[in-house]
């Protein structure tokens, strides 16, 4: 289903767009909540710490598969709006390619590489174990994470938008089943967490490909589509490893983030993977909006729609900021018992709780900074300026590390619930001074609009009989 966003109430179009793309993060966020609630409740806050550990490794290998991804999935948009079909299957099956060739690599290089990874981020001892059997399982299974993030990038391309939230829904569900049977029914521990994951998204993919298969005959190359030709993995390349990159950015300031909580011990890295969690929900409207505000101006930007452009992402910018301090709000209040959802009977509960609700605390307080940077960061991509918003995640990355490698020593953990935060506020300054500069340009090219309308306007008024041209003034006035 196709969304035209150029003509309509500009707010209400984007959240009409944004809500399927909430609901689509909520369930993502659902697969972190079950592993965590579980593991937490089930074998303790040490072992989900393990899980924590692993956290900014993990955001890593996402970032990156999703950006290089989301990357392959445009020469199909652009090939299937233009009506080249045998483009369209091309770009699918070089796609498809070069995802199961980055799957493999990732395979190969991260399972031996598992426990030496957190050896270097500064693993408290008595989290590797558990932490290193996660990752390798997690780096075992990865193809089927890009598989799916692939698969679902191509049906949003011929502008299907609510079948891949379908599948998000489902894998959710067999997700908590299966973490529930593996860590409850078994002697895998977190290991079994893990393993839930990659068989519910293993179970997706095969859903995905029968969809594809049996409905949407345009995504099934032919035989001779699979022999790739060098200009079009040149074009998927240099589309999905920039944006892969891109993403990586902002997760190495959350590896280096992450090396210094290890530092303060098990009972910091189960705080703060718990708080994360219920930080990671609280997000999603933020990352829906910037979502949705990019495509809103990409295709205004090609229907010359300069107003709409200037009005869609001023109301947006209010409605994040309403969100935000809503969302705030309810981290503040309600954060203690969100958190405990995830403690047992571990001793060290508590106390572990406290922390988390600091952490929530801080990042509730500056959710404001945090949902004007995903407007501002979308709309100047949107309009095909990717510049700032590059400069922007390294000055977030810069902040972030620096914030965590010199506060954490003095300040404790409340230094690393800080780092965050002021990465946030930091990396808003460049974009907001770049969105200004775009505003008053969009305010300019208006006004030539508006000129050239009405000197044509004017034309065609000259070029009409005498009596026709002043019933054409008399309307016109």
């Amino acid at each position: 289903m196709t969304t035209d966003l150029t003509t309509g109430p500009p707010l209400r179009l984007i959240m009409k767009f944004a809500l399927p793309l909430l609901a689509g993060m909520v369930f993502q966020q659902l697969y972190h909540f079950a592993d965590a609630i579980v593991v937490g409740r089930t074998l303790g806050m040490e072992s989900l710490a393990a899980i924590g550990s692993s956290g900014g490794i993990m955001f890593l290998l996402l970032g990156f598969t999703v950006g290089m991804t989301n990357g392959f999935s445009i020469p199909v948009a652009r090939t299937f709006g233009a009506g080249d079909f045998a483009g369209l299957r091309r770009a699918v099956a070089v796609g498809a390619v070069l995802s199961a060739i980055v799957s493999v690599a990732l395979t190969i290089v991260g399972i031996p590489l598992s426990r030496q990874l957190l050896v270097w981020m500064a693993t408290p001892d008595a989290l590797l174990a558990d932490a290193s059997a996660f990752l390798a399982v997690t780096f075992a299974g990865c193809s089927a994470g890009v598989a799916f993030n692939f698969l679902s990038g191509i049906i949003r391309a011929l502008g299907d938008s609510r079948t891949p939230l379908y599948f998000l829904a489902g894998s959710s569900v067999l997700n908590i089943g299966l973490v529930l049977a593996l860590v409850l029914g078994t002697n895998l521990g977190v290991a079994g967490a893990a393993l839930a994951t990659v068989l519910a998204q293993l179970a997706t993919v095969a859903a995905c490909l029968a969809l594809v298969l049996k409905r949407m005959p345009l995504l099934r190359p032919h035989r001779e589509d699979w022999r790739l030709r060098r200009e079009d993995v040149m074009e998927q390349l240099s589309l999905g490893l920039p944006m892969g990159f891109q993403m990586s950015i902002i997760a190495i300031g959350t590896l280096v983030l992450q090396y210094a909580i290890n530092g303060l011990g098990s009972e910091a890295v189960a705080s703060f993977t718990a708080g994360s969690r219920v930080e990671g929900l609280a997000m999603t409207p933020l990352q829906a909006f910037g979502i949705a505000i990019a495509t809103y101006v990409a295709q205004n930007r090609g229907a010359g729609q300069w107003a709409r452009i200037r009005k869609g992402v001023s109301q947006t910018a209010y409605l994040s900021l309403a969100v935000s301090v809503t969302v705030g709000v309810a981290c503040i209040v309600w954060g203690k018992s969100m958190v405990r959802a995830f403690a047992g009977g571990d001793e060290h509960a508590d106390a572990i709780i406290d922390q988390a609700h600091i952490l929530l605390v801080v990042s509730g307080l500056c959710f404001t900074s945090l949902g004007l940077l995903f407007v501002f960061r979308s709309a100047l991509q949107g309009l095909g300026h990717s510049g700032v918003p590059t400069l922007s995640g390294v000055v977030e990355l810069i902040l972030r590390s620096a914030v965590a490698l010199t506060l954490v020593g003095p300040l404790g953990f409340l230094g690393a619930c800080i780092a965050a935060p002021a990465a946030w506020v930091g990396a808003l300054i460049p974009l907001w001074i770049s969105w200004e500069k775009r505003r008053r340009e969009l305010l300019g090219w208006e006004r030539e609009a508006a000129e050239m309308a009405a000197l044509r306007l004017a034309q065609e008024i000259n070029t009409l009989p005498d009596d026709d041209r002043g019933r054409e003034v008399a309307v016109t006035s």
